[in-house]
């Protein structure tokens, strides 16, 4: 039991580290070389088929790793479940708020207000970077170890 707990803690929390480091270093940086009002028209439905992706994984690697822990993986295991774990609360505390200012009807979509808006969430976006990678170096270390 305990090798399947870290085994999907490992590999739904590398996958999340993954997709968002190549939303960090690729895909929003291509949008924002786009006029303003391209990068916020494609950057809606890119983050909404993100988070169907991306929310899942933290959960499922954060219950896993909180699982290794419980099974007598080590300390280790719960920290890198904080980590990945810290993504939920930071998306719906510190995220959303400049979502949800992105999506408003009727938005000037062209705006410097919206392009600034894209620009603070990629800087947001690369916390959630870090904490996956983060928890991602962690568990594998641990992994490693066994």
């Amino acid at each position: 039991m305990l090798h399947a707990a870290q085994f999907v803690a490992v590999f739904c929390c590398t996958v999340f580290a993954g997709a968002a480091l190549y939303i960090n270093l690729v895909e929003h940086p291509a949008r924002m070389d786009c006029d303003t009002k391209t990068a916020v028209t494609v950057w809606a439905p890119s983050y909404k088929r993100a988070t169907m992706m991306q929310a899942p994984l933290a959960i499922l690697s954060f219950s896993a790793g909180v699982s290794a822990w419980l099974l007598d993986g080590g300390i280790m295991w719960v920290i890198g479940a904080v980590l990945i774990g810290l993504v939920v609360p930071f998306t719906f505390l510190v995220i959303m708020p400049t979502n949800h200012q992105l999506l408003i009807p009727g938005r000037d979509l062209a705006s410097g207000e919206t392009r600034a808006l894209l620009e603070k969430w990629g800087k947001l976006h690369a916390v959630r970077t870090v904490l996956g990678l983060l928890a991602s170096g962690i568990y594998v270390i641990e992994l490693l170890k066994a």
